[in-house]
């Protein structure tokens, strides 16, 4: 679901709008969506539902669309801290973005969002993610988490 392609560190935007457009735009260099404009619009669509922020400048921004060919895990650490309405009241500046195809939105949708969200409460987990310093350690850790062999 993720590799160090799908992963970008000290990326300089500056807003939800900038994030979710990093996300679809990684999406469709790395094959996993056919069009930039659907999975923007799915992401700022589930935000407005309710917060994705998480805590401790975490954030899961999900969504699933018809424009999504297979399950992927995107990831855009940013330079800056962003308002995002998380859980703990702070910024977030580590996006961990899960799409999701629309014929695979019930189960893999719901696995995968449940083994991240359980993984960052997780505080070795969240600290690991914060030290790692390469797009390919990024995704590995990632990896473990989502297959079920976190720290």
């Amino acid at each position: 679901m993720i590799t160090e392609h799908q992963v970008v560190i000290q990326s300089p935007v500056s807003s939800q709008e900038g994030v979710f457009e990093t996300i679809a735009e990684l999406a469709v260099q790395n094959g996993i969506a056919t069009d930039t404009n659907p999975v923007v619009a799915g992401l700022k669509q589930r935000e407005s539902q309710s917060t994705t922020g998480f805590q401790e400048g975490f954030a899961i921004p999900h969504t699933k669309s018809e424009a999504i060919t297979q399950p992927a895990i995107i990831v855009v650490r940013t330079e800056t801290k962003i308002e995002w309405d998380a859980f703990d009241g702070q910024p977030a500046f580590f996006f961990i973005s899960l799409l999701i195809p629309e014929a695979e939105a019930g189960t893999t949708h719901l696995q995968a969002l449940s083994a991240l969200s359980g993984a960052l409460m997780d505080e070795k987990v969240r600290q690991a993610l914060l030290r790692a310093q390469s797009t390919k350690e990024i995704a590995a850790l990632i990896h473990k988490v989502i297959k079920g062999d976190g720290e």
